[in-house]
């Protein structure tokens, strides 16, 4: 009989059954809520358990039905915003489900990413949510699909896996906020992406995450109908291994300045704000800003900052429910959802200020 850390004896299946007047093999079964028990003593089993405080073996639950009730999640990065929100939408339709759900952090590393992944297997989680480090190598999530259990990607896509992926529009999405710009007169426009990349970016540069790739692909497609020249060159990626501000400082105070940041997510364009005010370029006058995300500083900044949000919440949500459903048996192919994004305009956007 083990004893829990208060020194007081933990609650068993046993005591549950002599309080409920019924077989431990009739408790397991009303507990578990597997094979044939009647409403009136279920009831009475339950009603025992919760009197006496019973805490179901979580273990043991797992053993006996095969199913942990837990689904796994891993994030790229669980200081974001974007991935914070995604995860509570997954949470709120898992437990409504009945499900637990457990966190992993891959720190967009693949390394990280294999580690947490082997975690949530170890765990016996009944099926995986990722947002996958790489969408070029999927070699992290084979194992996840050699154990017969289902997974679903988010954010990014990996298009060598035959998976449920629930994406954004970011192809669309980035058109937009490059046409806004382009209307208000800029053509030296910087997009900054954290995301590693070996060099400069050249067009059709395969990029590791499927959703900067559109939302780059967006954007120098937006300036070339245009009629800018030579659109890569105003791609910046590797922000996170140079830093924000250093990138934006450069970008800033070379010969021929930007005029206007496209930021990939709201943590860059944070990074981008704070480093224009260190310089004293004011925002909309001398550097327009705009964003993915409608993260809550960008409302409450002076001037507030135009984004392309995303339905954040809903991504995480619609990725648990297509697990759940897969969990349940459902064998139909694999699908790819794509979620509108949509724009909010605030008072970061102006003409050029600057020659």
């Amino acid at each position: 009989m083990s004893e829990p850390g208060n020194g007081r004896r933990e609650v068993t299946v046993s005591d549950v059954a002599a309080a409920a007047k019924v077989s431990k093999a009739t408790a397991a079964r009303a507990l578990g809520d597997y094979g044939a028990v009647s409403d009136a003593v279920r009831d009475r089993v339950q009603r025992a358990a919760e009197e006496l405080g019973y805490r179901p073996n979580a273990l043991a639950r797992t053993m006996s039905t095969g199913r942990s009730h837990t689904l796994g999640i891993v994030v790229g990065d669980i200081e974001n915003p974007f991935f914070a929100q995604a995860t509570r939408g997954a949470a709120d339709v898992a437990v409504a489900a009945g499900f637990d759900l457990i966190l992993s952090n891959s720190d967009e590393e693949a390394a990280a990413e294999a580690k947490a992944i082997g975690v949530q297997l170890a765990k016996r989680v009944d099926g995986l949510l990722v947002a996958p480090a790489s969408s070029i190598d999927p070699t992290n999530l084979r194992p996840v699909v050699e154990s017969g259990r289902p997974l679903v990607l988010f954010d990014r896509a990996v298009p060598e896996l035959e998976v449920d992926t629930v994406i954004a529009a970011n192809r669309t999405g980035a058109r937009r906020l490059t046409r806004l710009l382009l209307d208000a007169g800029h053509r030296r426009i910087a997009f900054i992406s954290t995301i590693a990349h070996d060099g400069d970016y050249r067009l059709g540069d395969t990029l590791a995450s499927t959703s900067v790739a559109e939302r780059v692909d967006g954007f120098t497609a937006t300036l070339a109908e245009a009629g800018v020249p030579n659109a890569d060159r105003y791609v910046h990626l590797n922000a996170r291994r140079d830093g924000v501000e250093v990138l934006v400082q450069r970008i800033l105070g070379s010969a021929e300045p930007a005029t206007a940041i496209i930021a990939s997510d709201s943590l860059v364009a944070l990074a981008a704000f704070r480093a224009a005010r260190r310089l004293g370029v004011s925002i909309p006058d001398e550097l327009s800003l705009v964003a993915f995300d409608d993260a809550d500083w960008t409302e409450l900044t002076t001037p507030g900052v135009t984004v392309m949000a995303q339905p954040i919440h809903e991504i995480g949500a619609e990725a648990a429910r297509l697990l759940i459903r897969r969990i349940g048996g459902d064998g139909a192919p694999p699908v790819t959802k794509v979620l509108d994004q949509h724009l909010v305009e605030r008072g970061s956007i102006a003409p050029p200020g600057r020659p």
